[in-house]
C-alpha cells in the first residue's frame, strides 16, 4: 500500500501467450532493483474470465471507450515515441460505405466472456471406439452440443482442414487426405464461453507423442496414435470456426440465437 502500481488493459491477438512470453524475456528487470530498492514485480490475468472481472474493478466507462488510442514505446522506463492506432470497434453498419459503430469497450468487458461456437471433428475410427467417453469429457468441460452429423469427407474438404505445414510435404499430405477420406467422421458443433480456445487447449499438439509428453490427459495424447491418426480436428481460431460451421452445418444449429452467430450469419 506504500507505493503506487501501474495497471494496464492490453488488447491484441493471442494476448495471454504473447504477454506471458514477453514477461519471461525480462529477467534482467526482475533482478535489477529499482530506485525504491524493490524488485520489479508483475501480475497478469491468466484467463479471459479473470481479465473481464479485473478490468471492471480498475477502469471506469471514461477509461475504456472507443476512439483515438496511442501506443507508447518505452526506453529506460520513460515514454519515447507515441504512435496512433486505429480505433477499437466491435461491429459495423453496412450502407453505402462501411463506417465504425462506436461501442463502449467498458460495456463490452462488463458482459463477460462471450458464448461462442467451435467445431470438433472426430476422425474415422476414433469416434466409433470412444464416443461415449468423448461426450462425457465434453459435458464435464461445460460444452453444449448444438450440432452433430456423420460425414464422409471429400478430398477437397479434407484438404481444407489441413495446416500449411502438412501441405508442404506431398507424402505427408497424401497420408492425411487418405486417412481422412477412409471412413466416416463425426462432426460436432460445440458451444460454451471461449469455446475455440478451450477446445484447442484440451486437444493439445497435433503429435500425440508431444501431447503425451506435455500432459497425458490431453485428448490427442489419450486417443491419438500418430500425427496422421491423431483423433481430432478442431477449429484453431474464431474465423476458422465460423468457416467450419458454415461448411458442415449450412442448415443451422440447434441452439438459441446469440449475437455472435447473428453477426456471422450462421
Amino acid at each position: 500500500m506504500s507505493n503506487p502500481v501501474l495497471v494496464c488493459a492490453l488488447r491484441r491477438i493471442n494476448a495471454f501467450k504473447v504477454l506471458t512470453d514477453a514477461l519471461k524475456r525480462l529477467p534482467q528487470c526482475r533482478e535489477k532493483p529499482s530506485e525504491s530498492d524493490s524488485l520489479l514485480q508483475t501480475v497478469m490475468a491468466l484467463t479471459p474470465e479473470v481479465t473481464f472481472r479485473q478490468a471492471i474493478l480498475f477502469f471506469t466507462e471514461t477509461d475504456l471507450v472507443t476512439g483515438k488510442t496511442y501506443f507508447y514505446s518505452f526506453s529506460n522506463g520513460c515514454p519515447r515515441t507515441c504512435v496512433p492506432l486505429k480505433s477499437v470497434c466491435f461491429s459495423y453498419l453496412v450502407g453505402a460505405s462501411q463506417r465504425c459503430h462506436a461501442e463502449s469497450l467498458f460495456t463490452y468487458l462488463q458482459t463477460g466472456a462471450q458464448i461462442l461456437c467451435t467445431v470438433l471433428l472426430i476422425k474415422p475410427g476414433a469416434w466409433s471406439r470412444s464416443l461415449a467417453r468423448i461426450l462425457r469429457k465434453l459435458d464435464l468441460e461445460k460444452f453444449r452440443v448444438v450440432g452433430m452429423k456423420h460425414v464422409n469427407l471429400e478430398p477437397d474438404i479434407a484438404l481444407g482442414l489441413l495446416s500449411s505445414e502438412v501441405k508442404q510435404d506431398p507424402a505427408v499430405l497424401e497420408a492425411h487426405c487418405t486417412y481422412l477420406t477412409s471412413g466416416t467422421a463425426l462432426v460436432l458443433c460445440l458451444q460454451r464461453p471461449n469455446a475455440v480456445k478451450k477446445l484447442v487447449d484440451l486437444l493439445g499438439p497435433e503429435d500425440p507423442k508431444l501431447a503425451q509428453a506435455l500432459d497425458p490427459f490431453l485428448w490427442r495424447a489419450q486417443y491419438g496414435i500418430s500425427t496422421v491418426q491423431n483423433g481430432f480436428y478442431g477449429s484453431k481460431s474464431y474465423q476458422r470456426a465460423v468457416r467450419d460451421m458454415k461448411l458442415f452445418f449450412p442448415e443451422g444449429l440447434c441452439c438459441t440465437e446469440c449475437q455472435t452467430l447473428e453477426e456471422e450469419e450462421v
